[in-house]
């Protein structure tokens, strides 16, 4: 009997163009919507085919893309424990693809998915294709995988330098911080072997020159005695059972023993430990790890030795940048410390070079009983925060949010897709940008271009509409809500089947503005509550240094 395809409740969002909310409403409401025909209670999987009838009985317009059904068939072959395995497995299928000597084992030799990998691989590339398919393995298994996010992988690769050379990450997980890197040659370690599996043909995919292994790199070290040009690592935070007992007096704890709760620090050297002398690491630690008292040697060795350097808070968490000190190099005298890494790519630059930078604190004050190394501690500190509060307040003060007027409507426009809108000339992708275009990528909303300078990012897509058939700013409004009304955020939006009403050029232009009213009242409301964290913030520091006095009377 064959096995039914089934799908979750992010599934069924993503194929009828609706929120997780509408999903769960429908449930709620409609009492012939299909039961659950597998799952648990709080993550029911539903059956595709039923789903299919119940969206077209009710008139709901919906569309599954070949690469979901690529997706539901791989995913259906087998339990979700086994998905990374099968992941990979197609991972090495795509690798080879237009090879044809590549067959898969019997279990999964099931010609309707290697039909439909085939189909998919032509359509959209083999690395596209695969990387489609890592993002839904990601999205189905967003509890257990931690992936460094893409902005932040951007900004470590951009802190090793332009030019790298051979790279390493211990603890690379699916390769994202290799893929990002610039290396030349690229070298990971993941503890699981399926998911060093699917890293490994991510790189390949990728055409990268690269290695990788499948065991922890901690207890079992697959490049002991190698040293790379530069190291970038996002490890895994917290872990209790690392191997302690195990790894008591191991040659890579340079700067003494690492605690049992703190396996971060043992991370921190393995990566001094695999870098040439020079070489830069960038590690993304624990807030927690700048201040614990366990690792207070260590942070305080680390600085003695000038292999620390800075210490950013970023997302969350901080990252730590380190050099491995060179053979009779004097140690720095200042550390760099960051609570807003806005600007720490040209302070790091600078600091490197020995040039003095805001930020930068003196180590000898750092060598205190403590040692506690955490940005936002020192940054209170070195500014004062009564006069900050107080500007900082005037800002806040001045934030008007302006919202447009809007009216309820009855009437349902008819749609095009972007992909229609290509084909009869609405719209063209041009080679470079110029002032008009529409721009959207998956980390910045839809806008249209200033003309002013810009960093263009391999993601970005950009159109240039005919002015007299297509409004730009309607344009952009209509492919920021795609982004918006996205049910998950790890989901890649297929533009071009991005839905946009139908109408007239003046109608186009009044939703238009409406648009661009709605975006300065979005971008008003994240100044707003940025300002309003950061009021709070000098607030408690200026009142604790005694900057700021309760006003009385």
């Amino acid at each position: 009997m064959e096995e039914q395809a089934t799908v979750g409740a992010a599934d069924i969002a993503r194929i009828a163009a609706v929120g997780r909310a509408a999903v769960s409403n429908w449930r709620r409401r409609y009492g012939d919507f299909p039961p659950p025909v597998g799952g648990t209670a709080s993550s029911p999987l539903f059956s595709l085919v039923d789903v299919e009838n119940w969206l077209r009985e009710r008139g709901k317009p919906f569309e599954i893309s070949l690469g979901d059904r690529v997706w539901q068939r791989l995913r259906n072959l087998g339990e979700d424990l086994s998905l990374a395995d099968r992941v990979g497995r197609v991972g090495a299928f795509l690798s080879r693809w237009g090879v044809r000597e590549w067959t898969f084992s019997p279990r999964y030799d099931d010609a309707e998915l290697l039909e439909l990998l085939d189909r998919f691989a032509a359509e959209q590339g083999a690395r596209e294709a695969f990387e489609f398919l890592c993002e839904r393995y990601v999205e189905a298994h967003s509890r257990r995988l931690s992936v460094t996010a893409e902005p932040v992988a951007a900004l470590m690769s951009r802190l090793i330098g332009p030019a790298p050379g051979v790279v390493l990450d211990p603890a690379c997980g699916l390769g994202t911080l290799l893929l990002v890197s610039g290396g030349t040659r690229l070298l990971g370690q993941v503890d699981d072997p399926a998911t060093s599996c699917i890293a490994a043909h991510r790189l390949l995919l990728a055409g990268a020159d690269m290695e990788m292994y499948g065991a922890d790199a901690l207890s079992m070290d697959s490049y002991e005695g190698l040293l790379a040009d530069a190291v970038v690592c996002d490890p895994p935070f917290n872990e209790r059972e690392w191997g302690y007992d195990d790894l008591v007096g191991d040659p890579r704890w340079v700067y003494g023993q690492p605690p049992r709760g703190e396996p971060e620090l043992a991370w921190v050297q393995h990566c001094l430990a695999h870098v040439k002398p020079g070489g830069l690491v960038a590690i993304r630690m624990p807030s927690a790890a700048a201040g614990r008292r366990t690792g207070r040697r260590i942070r305080g060795n680390l600085l003695r030795a000038g292999a620390l350097r800075a210490v950013v808070t970023v997302g969350g968490a901080d990252l730590w940048l380190l050099r491995r000190p060179e053979s009779g190099e004097r140690p720095p005298s200042r550390l760099l410390l960051l609570a807003d890494p806005s600007t720490v790519e040209e302070q790091w630059r600078e600091h490197l070079r020995g040039a003095e930078v805001p930020g930068a604190v003196r180590i000898i004050d750092l060598l205190d009983e403590e040692i506690d190394l955490s940005p936002a501690r020192y940054q209170a500190r070195g500014e004062h925060a009564g006069e900050a509060f107080l500007e900082v307040r005037r800002h806040f003060e001045e934030i008007r949010p302006d919202l447009p007027s809007l009216a309820v409507s009855d009437e349902k426009p008819s749609f095009t897709t972007i992909g229609e809108l290509l084909k009869s000339g609405v719209l063209t992708v041009p080679d470079s940008v110029e002032a008009g275009d529409v721009l959207a990528s998956p980390a910045v909303p839809a806008y249209v271009h200033s003309g002013a300078s810009f960093a263009a990012e391999p993601t970005m897509s950009r159109y240039r509409t005919d002015p007299e058939r297509m409004d730009a700013a309607f344009l952009a409004g209509c492919l920021r809500a795609a982004g918006q009304l996205a049910p998950s955020s790890s989901t890649r939006i297929d533009l071009r089947r991005t839905r946009i009403p139908r109408l007239p050029i003046e109608a186009q232009r009044a939703h238009g503005e409406a648009f661009t009213r709605l975006a300065a009242f979005e971008d008003a409301l994240r100044e707003a509550a940025e300002s309003g964290l950061e009021l709070v913030r000098l607030g408690l520091a200026g009142l604790t240094e005694g900057q700021l006095i309760p006003e009385t009377g």
